[in-house]
């Protein structure tokens, strides 16, 4: 993959990548995550065009200056990126926190969103709920404590030895965040991210009248099965998939969801609103 493109928004600079051609889809990744994460559960076909966001602090993105970090702002940076790239309509999608991204512009900007792709979703439509408490928990170590400090204290903690027992994926994605080369900066990213949401309602969501498509996995402490499940009832007409565990098999899991999006973004209907 060649390298970013860059876009200065607010004295920040963002970097995307806008590769392939065909079907727009602005795809994002997870809290912590980058482009490289997207490849990974991304189709790679030949009739899509992705464009992808790292979002503030981020892969090759800046931190945010004085302001605090949010969805909402993510979800500006990134529409910011689909106007550069000169893209009125597309899809929008995203795993985790990027999931929570597509969902907020789904509701604010309807205009623009033809069809919707929430990979293991994160949040339903509460700010600050309780799968991302640890993730709260660890940006408070980290900003409170030396580092490796913080790592082990996290690392013997209960809630650490539950997860290694029933959901080690998250374990080690948790981890991950004390390895970070901007552990200390970033750790500001992870508290105000875990104590956020999409801003969009049940009601708003029960609303939405658009092609959707919803993934979710088992063993998965920090993207529960059932926050997919209810996002999928409550969208009207919402296609639910279930994927192989990442934590039992992870190249089962990439491909599985790879799958579901390429057959969801190759149907007829949505690929109507595209007319070549």
């Amino acid at each position: 993959m060649s390298g970013p493109n860059l876009l200065i928004r607010d004295d920040t600079r963002l970097a995307f990548y806008d590769t392939g051609s065909g079907l727009p889809v602005l795809f994002q990744h997870g809290l912590g995550g980058d482009v490289a994460q997207v490849a990974q559960a991304f189709p790679d076909v030949n009739d899509l065009r992705r464009v992808t966001l790292e979002c503030r602090g981020h892969g090759a993105s800046s931190l945010a200056n004085d302001q605090p970090c949010s969805i909402a702002l993510f979800a500006g940076d990134a529409l910011a990126v689909a106007d550069r790239c000169g893209i009125d309509r597309l899809v929008v999608g995203g795993i985790s926190m990027g999931a929570a991204i597509a969902l907020h512009l789904a509701h604010f900007h309807k205009d623009r969103v033809a069809a919707l792709v929430l990979v293991r979703p994160a949040w339903t439509f509460d700010a600050s709920p309780d799968n991302m408490a640890l993730i709260r928990t660890i940006a408070e170590l980290i900003l409170s404590h030396p580092l490796d400090h913080a790592r082990d204290l996290f690392a013997a903690s209960e809630a650490a030895a539950e997860l290694q027992e029933n959901a080690p994926d998250n374990f080690a994605s948790l981890l991950g965040y004390f390895d970070r080369a901007n552990a200390k900066a970033f750790a500001a990213v992870l508290s105000d991210i875990a104590k956020d949401g999409p801003g969009v309602s049940q009601s708003a969501a029960a609303a939405l009248d658009i092609p959707t498509l919803v993934i979710g996995n088992r063993q998965d402490a920090i993207h529960p099965l059932a926050w997919a499940e209810t996002l999928a009832a409550t969208i009207p007409g919402a296609t639910f998939t279930e994927v192989a565990a990442k934590a039992a098999d992870k190249a089962r899991h990439f491909a599985e969801t790879r799958t579901a999006i390429a057959q969801f973004l190759a149907s007829p209907t949505l690929r109507s609103q595209f007319p070549s």
